[in-house]
């Protein structure tokens, strides 16, 4: 399972809102106080390693983009979640949240539409 470090996250959201972006283009989406551009590069480079970001070479310097869709990174991190947090159980998760959020009957009677749509 792909780990990423909250810094590594947020590059990839960036890259994933920008599809192609030179390392200055990321770093001016960030939001203050903004890391050091030697920072951004190696959080870029560290993501190239994992083999979730590639690049491709212009002139002297490189446009990087994302291997990794967000829709799977997303898929694999609730996964992760659900498995770490609530013993495997979607309805553990659901649970919890629905208590902690003090969701209404017509806000848990949406979800529940939502959930069948997508069956």
């Amino acid at each position: 399972m792909l780990v990423l470090t909250r810094a590594e996250e947020q590059i990839m959201h960036k890259l994933w809102d920008l599809k192609k972006a030179y390392v200055k283009e990321v770093l001016e989406t960030l939001p203050e106080p903004k890391p050091a551009y030697n920072t951004v590069s190696t959080i870029i480079r560290i993501l190239e390693r994992k083999g979730v970001v590639g690049h491709e070479k212009t002139g002297k310097s490189y446009l990087y983009y994302p291997l990794l869709k967000k829709d799977e990174y997303k898929k694999q991190s609730l996964k992760k979640l659900i498995h770490g947090y609530f013993e495997g159980s979607f309805a553990n998760m659901a649970s919890f949240f629905a208590k902690e959020e003090n969701l209404s009957t017509a806000e848990l009677d949406e979800v529940m539409k939502h959930l069948k749509k997508q069956k």
